[in-house]
């Protein structure tokens, strides 16, 4: 599957993109922010992330960022099965591409991805220390569910409190946010 925005190309890793995805992810601020990347990230480790089976309903992308007359890998962004069988949206960029809006626009196109394949809802957490993550999925329409949990962090190495968010499929129902609920009476 590969996906095009307005500034960014999404598609499927090669092996021969080893040598830039480790560059780009080989960074402990990217790692410690997403739940299965190993600190530190070698070459080694970006040759077998590229060499894992793909999915149709589960695709993980590189993300190219059009930058003047060139292209470079700033990041990924895909969907997982969470070990519930969720569909769990995922993403990071390099921090050198931060602050640009590259996480929402890849992010958006893999949604758009989820929709077309009629995924009914899709789920995301950030971290508690990484408050970014939480407005970039508020800006994709995902809704706090008011849960948080412990996500296992493998750069952290161990568990790490978790807010939970959840989407419904673009132009279904939306799905209900706990901070609409009417208080609690006394």
């Amino acid at each position: 599957m590969f996906a095009r925005t307005e500034r960014l190309t999404l598609r499927p890793g090669w092996v021969e993109d080893a040598p830039q995805l480790a560059r780009a992810a080989g960074h402990e601020a990217v790692a410690r922010n997403t739940s299965r990347m190993p600190w530190p990230y070698a070459l080694g480790d970006a040759e077998a992330f590229l060499r894992m089976p793909q999915a149709p309903r589960t695709p993980s992308l590189l993300v190219f960022a059009h930058e003047g007359d060139g292209i470079r890998l700033v990041g990924g962004a895909g969907l997982h099965r969470s070990d519930a069988g969720a569909h769990e949206l995922g993403y990071w960029i390099t921090p050198d591409a931060w602050g640009r809006g590259y996480a929402t626009e890849a992010a958006q196109a893999v949604l758009a991805i989820a929709d077309t394949l009629r995924i009914p809802e899709v789920s995301a957490c950030h971290f508690v220390d990484n408050p970014a993550s939480g407005r970039v999925l508020r800006k994709l329409g995902f809704r706090p569910t008011g849960e948080q949990a412990l996500a296992h962090c493998r750069a952290r190495g161990g568990e790490v409190p978790a807010l939970q968010y959840s989407r419904g499929l673009a132009g279904g129902p939306a799905l209900p946010d706990p901070r609409d609920a009417p208080p609690l009476a006394a």
